[in-house]
C-alpha cells in the first residue's frame, strides 16, 4: 500500500501509475510493486465450535451462586456508556449458570 507523499492519503492504482484519491498527484509505480485484487486473495475457512461453548474462555475462581462449583468462565462487556465500566460476565464451567457483576 503506498500513501501520497504530500496529503499523506492512500494512493490507488490506475493505468500503470499512482494516484491519490485526495489530490490526485500521480507517482510511478516502482519496479517490484505487486497489486493483489480481489481475485488473488486466498479463501478462508472459520471453525466454529459448537459442543464446548466455553472452549477458548479464560477461567477463574468464583463460586456460582447456583451449584456452589468454584470454577467459572468470564468475559467482559460494555452494555452502558463508554464512560462506564465494564460489566464482567460468568458462567458455571459445571451447570452453565451465566451471571453479572457491576462495579
Amino acid at each position: 500500500m503506498e500513501f501520497c507523499p504530500d496529503c499523506k492519503s492512500m494512493m490507488m492504482p490506475s493505468e500503470g501509475v499512482l494516484v491519490c484519491r485526495r489530490c490526485g498527484k500521480r507517482v510511478e509505480m516502482k519496479r517490484g510493486d505487486r497489486l493483489v485484487s480481489k481475485t488473488e486473495q486466498k479463501e478462508r475457512t472459520m471453525t466454529v465450535i459448537e459442543d464446548s461453548e466455553g472452549a477458548g474462555l479464560p477461567t477463574t475462581r468464583y463460586r456460582c451462586p447456583e451449584c456452589g462449583n468454584d470454577t467459572a468462565y468470564w468475559w467482559l462487556r460494555q452494555l452502558r456508556s463508554a464512560d462506564e465500566s465494564e460489566v464482567r460476565f460468568f458462567r458455571c464451567t459445571k451447570c452453565n449458570f451465566t451471571w453479572r457483576e457491576y462495579d
